[in-house]
């Protein structure tokens, strides 16, 4: 069983899928790293387009990379935006987060530093989780 990354190790992770977001349009890429639960980590970027309701955060794509590669057992997730930015998630990746993990633990970049927290301190109130 291989054991799971740290969180500087997501992080790292983040910031390398944030240099392959598509992101025309804001110039603001995200990458995001997910702990699958058994040493897997799995990533994804924000996808822009056009239309801006089609576009898809990095935080999301990565959640649902990993459910269609049969993960569900996520423990930790990261975010990096552009340096020196804050980039928490969304609120739509707030739910998503919580659906799956509520004391998913969730660390973003900011400033100068990052900050950890969890799916429930960033949403209180979610629905579900209903898996």
């Amino acid at each position: 069983m291989m054991s799971s990354p740290d969180l500087d190790e997501l992080l790292s992770a983040a910031r390398d899928a944030r240099e392959r977001a598509y992101a025309p349009y804001s110039n603001f890429r995200v990458g995001a790293a997910l702990d699958a639960g058994d040493g897997n980590v799995i990533v994804g970027s924000n996808v822009e387009n056009a239309s801006y309701g089609l576009s898809m955060c990095a935080e999301r794509s990565a959640i649902f990379a990993a459910v269609s590669a049969g993960f569900r057992d996520f423990t930790a997730i990261a975010i990096a935006g552009p340096e020196g930015v804050l980039t928490s998630p969304c609120g739509a990746c707030r739910q998503v987060l919580a659906e799956f993990n509520p004391n998913m633990v969730v660390v973003f970049t900011a400033s100068d530093e990052a900050i950890e927290t969890t799916a429930a301190e960033l949403l209180p109130h979610s629905f579900g989780p209903f898996v």
